[in-house]
């Protein structure tokens, strides 16, 4: 280490090599072991995308600079007085992570969208978590690794243009949940770690309790037998099953996690009232500190230090906390009122038993605590069968458990309480939620499959929609309230002779409500049926409807088809029906890279209401059809919604294209072998058509003349096309020779139409943030 090792005394006494030097070694096993899993991760996938000799430069380079960077942040702290940096100033350490990191960094402006976010966040995280939590001097080394290589990165990869690629909806409900993980691993790899001193462990045993050791039961036993009694109780606490109760907050934090991830509200509240009552917590003790000093055993010359402990603890969950709320709007996912009241009835069941268990019982043992505990005594210290060890006498005196049954109580009265919360509280979260209204939503859904409706009346399965029913329950409406314009989502569904009448219905209830209602993508029936009702209507699609009983893929007109299934052939790419839910991971990974990819080449959110997502191939009636070449590579991806009425109850008549997406580098023709694949399968199966769904804003060219309100929709299906393409969707789907099938807005009160242009744009874009707004404004402009 002397001669290898790098460090302020190493720099400062001549040995100039130390930077590169310390790139050949680890401090002990455990570093050799951990260094392998960063270099198999990040540079040996970086040789493949940078090359041998630039992954080999960076790895060196950054190993250099960022040791020299770190090393310049820890002599201007202890130059600043930094207690932590200036006690780093005699450390010397050997690692390659340093360069590692840096290679990462760059490796990471060759990655997909989806994987250049995850990389770079699991980088900064680790880099953070070991700076902050651990604190050593290779941590604050592997930061200036990091940041060198994103500096490098960033010079050798710049993009062209202002666009940075934006996470999609579900991709930043990954990324807090990450930040909300990172968190609460955090301090469990501190507790792990020797002489971990980074700022944030000062109050580390607050989030992991740890055991008390030989000395802490020698000092206890000194003081007097109730001390004595407390530590060795302690100790059997962490001797049991109970010791799992000491990293209590971080696995709770681990839970919520799961729930952000998932989009769930209900995480997203309990997450942030967690925060808030941290900070509630560390806020009193700061306030009790200042009133009372001497009981932390702070000399005066110790307050400022003390308060800075305080500050740097608060730091952390101020910063989750405001993650949180700038991204409440997407933790959207309410639960339906059956799973949050179950969920109640569970825990609160829980509760109570645990309760009557620990006072009933402690009560009838009341003899085998110290001193002997009478009902006010067990009353008050129940808290503490419920919190980690770490929290015994904060809140309430302790009733010190001697006896057995006394110490079985209070080990395992809390354990079984938040084994039973925490795992119906993970379950609840991860159940798929099929809407927000779940009575309706199935009733709505037993409905469709019984009668059927229109090619897009899948759709109204979708989370987001609210359900309005006829009178006597033939027939309904999927809508949602956006300010005060009820827009539907396609037409109305069920019995058919129902259907049209519902339209007049519907009106009625939403003008009781003040609501303006619209229905959107909807054919010529309900059309005409609106205008009966002096309404006006405009195009905004058009619907491409293949026959399937006489297909046929014969003539020049196919030539394309034909073309792209012979090539498939050939390269060994086939198609393979799945349902996503239960396809390998190994597929839907891939599914996920291709569709972020998709996405972040964009620039813009990804559009919802009636153009589906990853979210909405979570269906078992979605039917998936994958190209797969012989390698198992995903080069395309379909979804089919089924189309039900006019046949046997339950039985699709016909199938609608909905999800779309090609790799990049893919199979070309892929999206023409995967639609002429499923058409010609539905054929087999009797199917009647396949409707390769609307384009919005795009139609074909019709011999009336377009009204005002039709050339501004066509103008604004011009000026979207660099941008979503919808023109050349539709131009792509003429080459299954469809027939074309106008879809329309219908609107009562042209005088709406601000609010209900606003209201479409919000159905489409629910999460446009400001910045995409800008940036699609300046797509407009060129």
């Amino acid at each position: 280490m002397e001669t290898v090792g790098v460090g302020v005394p190493a720099l400062t006494e001549g040995r100039w090599w130390t930077p590169a030097s310390s790139l050949l070694w680890c401090p002990g096993l455990g570093g050799y072991l951990g260094t392998t899993v960063i270099v198999l991760l990040l540079v040996t996938p970086a040789e493949r995308r940078l090359g041998v000799a630039r992954t080999a430069g960076t790895l060196l380079g950054g190993q250099i600079l960022g040791t020299l960077l770190g090393i310049a942040l820890i002599e201007a702290g202890s130059a600043a007085g930094e207690q932590w940096l200036d006690s780093l100033t005699e450390d010397l350490t050997v690692t390659p992570t340093v360069g590692a990191l840096a290679v990462g960094c760059v490796l990471s402006h060759r990655l997909t969208a989806l994987w250049r976010r995850r990389t770079r966040l699991g980088i900064v995280a680790f880099a953070l978590v070991t700076v902050l939590y651990v604190g050593h001097l290779q941590g604050v080394l592997r930061l200036g690794g990091a940041v060198v290589g994103f500096a490098v990165g960033a010079a050798l990869h710049r993009r062209s243009g202002p666009r940075r690629p934006a996470a999609s909806h579900t991709e930043a409900r990954v990324l807090v949940a990450l930040v909300v993980a990172a968190s609460a691993i955090g301090p469990m790899i501190a507790t792990l770690s020797p002489d971990a001193r980074g700022p944030f462990s000062t109050f580390n045993e607050v989030y992991v309790s740890t055991r008390p050791d030989a000395q802490d039961v020698t000092d206890a036993c000194a003081l007097s037998s109730l001390d004595c009694d407390a530590v060795h109780a302690l100790r059997d606490f962490y001797d049991s099953p109970a010791a799992a109760l000491s990293v209590l907050v971080p696995v709770i934090l681990l839970v919520l996690a799961e729930g952000l991830r998932r989009g769930r509200r209900l995480a997203w509240t309990l997450a942030v009232l967690l925060h808030l009552a941290w900070l509630a917590l560390f806020a009193y003790w700061l306030h009790d500190f200042l009133g009372n000093p001497s009981t932390y055993g702070a000399a005066p010359a110790e307050h400022a230090a003390f308060v800075q402990y305080f500050a740097e603890q608060m730091l952390l969950p101020v910063l989750v906390l405001g993650l949180l709320v700038v991204t409440r709007d997407r933790f959207d996912l309410r639960l339906p009122r059956t799973a949050t009241r179950g969920l109640a009835a569970v825990t609160g069941g829980a509760f109570l038993l645990t309760c009557a268990a620990y006072l009933g019982l402690g009560y009838a043992v009341r003899d085998q605590y110290d001193p002997p505990a009478g009902a006010g005594a067990l009353l008050g210290g129940l808290v503490s069968a419920f919190l980690p060890p770490a929290f015994l006498g904060y809140f309430a005196p302790w009733p010190v458990p001697v006896g057995g049954t006394a110490k079985a109580l209070y080990q395992y009265c809390g354990l079984l309480f938040w084994l039973v919360a925490l795992a119906a509280l993970l379950v609840t979260l991860r159940r798929p939620r099929l809407h927000t209204d779940a009575d309706a939503a199935v009733r709505a859904r037993d409905l469709l499959v019984a009668h059927g409706g229109s090619t897009l009346s899948f759709l109204t399965t979708w989370d987001g929609n609210y359900y309005w029913f006829t009178r006597d329950g033939r027939a309904a409406v999927a809508y949602r309230v956006i300010a005060t314009v009820a827009l539907t989502t396609g037409e109305p569904f069920g019995a058919p002779d129902a259907r049209l009448p519902a339209v007049e219905e519907f009106s009625r209830f939403c003008d009781e409500r003040g609501w303006t209602p619209c229905f959107y993508s909807v054919g010529d029936g309900v059309r005409a049926a609106a205008e009966r009702l002096g309404w006006r209507s405009v195009q905004v699609a058009e619907d491409t409807v293949v026959p399937l009983p006489e297909l046929a893929f014969t003539g020049k007109k196919w030539q394309d088809v034909r073309t792209a299934l012979n090539k498939a052939g050939k390269e060994g790419v086939t198609a393979e029906w799945w349902s996503y839910r239960d396809a390998p991971v190994a597929l839907t990974d891939q599914i996920r890279g291709i569709s972020e990819e998709w996405v972040a080449d964009k620039g813009l959110p990804e559009m919802g209401f009636t153009l589906g997502g990853l979210d909405e191939l979570d269906d078992p009636a979605i039917r998936c059809l994958i190209a797969v070449d012989g390698d198992r590579t995903v080069h395309g991806v379909t979804s089919w919604m089924p189309v039900y009425g006019g046949g046997a109850a339950g039985v699709p008549v016909g199938w609608t294209l909905d999800f779309m997406r090609r790799r990049t580098n893919g199979f070309r023709g892929s999206m023409e072998f995967l639609i002429a694949s499923a058409a010609l399968g539905f054929k087999e199966e009797g199917a009647r058509f396949l409707s390769l769904s609307g384009a919005p804003l795009a139609r074909t060219a019709t011999a009336e003349p377009p009204a005002a309100l039709q050339r501004m929709l066509d103008y604004a299906g011009k000026v979207l096309e660099p941008v979503y393409g919808f023109r050349s969707l539709l131009h792509f789907k003429a080459k299954f020779q469809p027939h074309y099938r106008p879809l329309y807005m219908a609107y009562p009160d042209p005088a709406a139409l601000p609010a209900i242009t606003r209201a479409i744009g919000r159905a489409y874009l629910p999460h446009l943030t400001p910045a995409q707004g800008v940036r699609l404004m300046r797509r407009f402009s060129a």
